[in-house]
């Protein structure tokens, strides 16, 4: 009958991969002098080492013949191999170059909002499409594990308004932006000085993906003893505003997007809304498993400059 203990695998010890580099030395130089110096060590250190790596090969590697020490037919015959391998090593062990863009061949999954990529989206397809040609940008919406998006691997890189994302995410503010509101061009909101009261008479669309008819207007309106009353709730800005152009509809959106909703030629004006409300920051987050890498770093810093020298407004 086999035992639990008769199943069980050998215990397998890593090699040391110190020992290949000295090996392929020591084949090349022909002798522990050469070796040692090539390496920086003394004449017993390497000596030292060629026994390391005789009882882990189960070969002398170099016999004595004469005066002078020469390979065996083991060592001969694993030369090429042993350099190979050591140069394979030394390549993965290198710091990474300066990426090659015109043959970056990658794709990219960004986790981004409406107010990104309304404003800066195509500026940012552009770039990359000059830049390196063979990148796919792949945009995916907010989700309700917001969260987990980095940590899991599905994302990498995350534009949104400034939240906790963890202590171990990396974030870098790209611009602010506020809300403002936006209304049809004919609409009566715009035959008098908007006010509070004014603002609060018209019927509203929420934006929410959670489906949220309240917010932060809300509470600032309630503040002044007023109330709005939402008829509609969408789950985006962009499919809001198809909702204003026969409607006396308000949607309060990000100045942003409503810039980008202008330069469509869509018949919709906006207006500073008559509320205090809290600047809204924009961010690129990143896990850290990104930070060093080449591509991405390119990624970061152009998404940076369009943020930073395009900005519409601000």
């Amino acid at each position: 009958m086999i035992s639990k203990r008769d199943l069980q695998l050998p215990f397998m010890q890593s090699p040391d991969l110190n020992l290949l580099f000295a090996l392929d030395v020591l084949l090349e130089e022909g002798s522990v002098v050469g070796a040692a110096r090539r390496m920086n060590l003394s004449a017993p250190a390497m000596s030292r080492t060629l026994a390391r790596i005789r009882e882990a090969v189960g070969d002398p590697i170099f016999v004595k013949v004469g005066r002078r020490m020469v390979p065996t037919p083991r060592a001969l015959a694993m030369h090429e191999q042993v350099h190979s391998s050591a140069e394979s090593a030394r390549q993965l062990l290198k710091p990474e170059r300066e990426v090659d863009l015109s043959a970056l061949k990658r794709h990219f999954n960004l986790h981004a909002n409406d107010t990104f990529i309304s404003a800066f989206g195509q500026a940012l397809l552009s770039r990359v499409r000059r830049e390196a040609p063979h990148v796919l940008l792949r945009f995916s919406p907010e989700s309700e594990s917001e969260d987990m998006v980095l940590r899991d691997g599905k994302v990498d890189l995350y534009i949104s308004a400034m939240r906790s994302m963890g202590a171990e995410v990396h974030v870098q503010t790209l611009f602010t932006t506020k809300f403002v509101g936006l209304a049809r061009d004919d609409h009566p909101i715009f035959q008098k000085e908007i006010t509070p009261e004014r603002f609060a008479l018209y019927d509203q669309i929420s934006v929410s993906r959670r489906g949220r008819a309240t917010g932060p207007i809300d509470t600032s309106l309630q503040a002044l003893g007023l109330s709005r009353q939402v008829s509609l709730v969408v789950p985006t800005f962009h499919s809001g505003v198809f909702m204003l152009e026969t409607s006396d509809l308000i949607l309060a959106l990000p100045e942003h997007v409503a810039w980008a909703v202008q330069r469509m030629g869509i018949r919709a004006r906006a207006f500073s809304l008559p509320l205090p409300l809290e600047t809204v920051v924009i961010v690129q987050g990143w896990h850290p498993r990104f930070q060093s890498d080449g591509a991405h770093r390119w990624l970061r810093r152009i998404v940076r400059e369009i943020c930073t020298a395009g900005a519409p407004i601000n």
